[in-house]
């Protein structure tokens, strides 16, 4: 496990594919991220968003601050029962204290499988070394 994953991003099978203040992606297998009728499960989908979406905010706070997850919402288009899902998260506000972001989900093929929205709080690091860290 990196610094940049969790043991719950590990056991889904997240590969990351960008990180930056404003912007993340990944992808993730729906093999084993399931729910009972083999479908990609819609929990596993927020799960996506608010890695990706927290990951983003990590960079925009730097190593010595903290981000955590304080409303997440998705919708879910349509299903999916094999292959990889792709996310996206895009900043849509960066501030001293939140963040929110734009989160897409798409199978393969580029269909949009969901549409959610995740607000971090963003605890800044305080310090002489750390003014002029924040974007």
């Amino acid at each position: 496990m990196g610094p940049l994953s969790s043991a719950l991003d590990d056991k889904m099978g997240l590969e990351l594919t960008e990180v930056t203040p404003r912007r993340a992606c990944g992808n993730l297998p729906v093999e084993g991220n399931t729910q009972p009728f083999g479908y990609w499960h819609g929990g596993a989908s927020c799960v996506l968003a608010e890695t990706l979406g927290s990951l983003a905010a990590a960079a925009e706070v730097g190593p010595r601050g903290v981000v955590f997850g304080v409303d997440i919402n998705a919708t879910h288009h349509r299903a999916v029962r094999s292959g990889r899902v792709y996310g996206t998260a895009t900043a849509l506000f960066v501030g001293g204290t939140l963040a929110t972001y734009d989160v897409v989900i798409t199978d393969e093929d580029g269909q949009r499988l969901c549409t959610a929205r995740l607000t971090c709080a963003l605890r800044r690091p305080k310090g002489p070394r750390d003014q002029g860290a924040t974007s």
